[in-house]
């Protein structure tokens, strides 16, 4: 029974990661791509607001969040008028916050690896008369591949370690929103010490195998 319950958590943290990572590479290439090329004033606090999850407390993040998409909060208000219902406690919910929370995981190093392209390639490409958009793919995404892979390993991984934002956000739902951060506090909790050093020992491994191997991989973008 335990062990069924290891693996429930197991997969829905791989599934809320990997569904986190898609949803922030689509959402953040236009915003590094603005970042990486505007010059206007509200770039500024456009990436101090990308960046805030950096250094803001998870429960505070995750409580705002729970306050915003509760029954009084204006998203909640919005989720329940179109038929959605709320969103906390639920692994929707836990999506908008990992989505939040591993923001500047993802949008920061693609925005590096579009800074670093320059403006030279994109006026080779204009004078061969590519349009804007056969540039971005054909000679931009390319080109930032490294910063891509830096951005989905790094956002994977961090989503996979979250604790404080789906805790307050999702609360502990087996099967619903019992992550593998969840399961190993409340083996602690409950004393079952052997349970949580093998949850723990292995989200060691894991941070360690997926570092190395972006240090392997990528070793210029992993310093980014």
């Amino acid at each position: 029974m335990q062990a069924d319950t290891a693996w429930n958590a197991i997969a829905l943290t791989l599934r809320l990661a990997g569904l986190t990572t898609l949803i922030l590479l689509i959402i953040g290439t236009p915003l590094a791509w603005w970042l990486a090329r505007t010059r206007s004033w509200w770039k500024g606090p456009a990436g101090a607001l990308v960046a805030l999850p950096l250094v803001l407390p998870p429960s505070v993040l995750g409580f705002y969040l729970l306050v915003s998409m509760g029954p009084q909060g204006p998203i909640g208000q919005l989720t329940q008028s179109i038929g959605l219902g709320l969103l906390p406690f639920s692994f929707a919910g836990l999506v908008v916050g990992s989505v939040l929370y591993s923001l500047p995981f993802v949008v920061q190093p693609i925005q590096n690896a579009f800074e670093a392209l320059g403006p030279r390639p994109l006026e080779t490409a204009a004078t061969l008369r590519a349009s804007p958009l056969d540039t971005f793919f054909h000679v931009v995404l390319p080109l930032a591949r490294p910063g891509y892979l830096t951005a989905t390993v790094m956002g994977f991984a961090h989503t996979v370690g979250e604790f404080g934002v789906v805790l307050m956000i999702g609360g502990n739902i087996p099967g619903k929103t019992r992550v593998m951060s969840v399961q190993i506090y409340d083996h602690v909790e409950a004393l079952e010490y052997a349970q949580a050093h093998w949850m723990a020992a292995g989200m060691v491994v894991f941070s360690f195998v997926v570092l190395l191997a972006l240090y392997l991989l990528n070793p210029t973008g992993a310093r980014k």
